[in-house]
């Protein structure tokens, strides 16, 4: 039972997750996390971040890492082959009309009017992450720093997702250890500074 909810599940995704991985990311967190609860929203948010900074499509990594946490190898397969197959059956069946009618006023005008749709489902996912990160943040300056510093180098200095990502996880291992040697004392005991 729980091979057949993987695969509907990510099948689900595939189907929906019309314009690749961005739109993909709210309908694995409103079935992962929020229908089966596979994963907590820690663990989604986490996994996220890491996937993002990794290559390849997020639909895979993420559909990889929440089937291997449910049914562990067999589970990544199946997640996997779940999410890509709508994919691919929609691009052997549908690439030559797609092609030959692209220009077609009504093609176009779908395209065009679903990019808002998406526009919001992924303003609203990153709302919800921005409201856990700021709730669970301990250092609250350091947060605003890090959005900050995150929006500056990703808008204006237009550096890749994954550095962004990696620059921020070593910034923010480097800040936690040595906040970490700032409270020992010099007998080795735990200090209150």
């Amino acid at each position: 039972m729980i091979y057949w909810q993987l695969f509907l599940a990510f099948f689900r995704i595939g189907i929906f997750g019309y314009g690749g991985g961005p739109t993909m990311v709210p309908l694995f967190y409103a079935e992962c996390v929020q229908k089966y609860k596979w994963v907590s929203e820690e663990d989604f948010t986490d996994n996220l971040a890491l996937a993002n900074a990794l290559p390849g499509p997020i639909a895979t990594k993420l559909a990889a890492f929440i089937g291997y946490r449910v049914k562990g190898w067999s589970g990544a397969l199946v997640a996997n082959c779940a999410v890509v197959l709508p994919i691919v059956l929609v691009m052997i069946a549908l690439l030559q009309v797609i092609y030959q009618w692209k220009d077609a006023p009504g093609v176009y005008g779908m395209i065009q009017a679903i990019q808002p749709v998406i526009a919001v489902m992924t303003g609203v996912l990153t709302w919800e992450f921005l409201q856990k990160g700021w709730q669970g943040a301990g250092n609250k300056s350091g947060v605003a720093l890090m959005l900050v510093l995150s929006l500056v180098a990703l808008l204006f200095l237009d550096l890749h997702p994954g550095i962004v990502v990696g620059i921020a996880l070593a910034g923010s291992f480097a800040y936690s250890t040595w906040v970490l040697r700032k409270r020992k004392m010099p007998g080795g005991k735990e200090g209150a500074a």
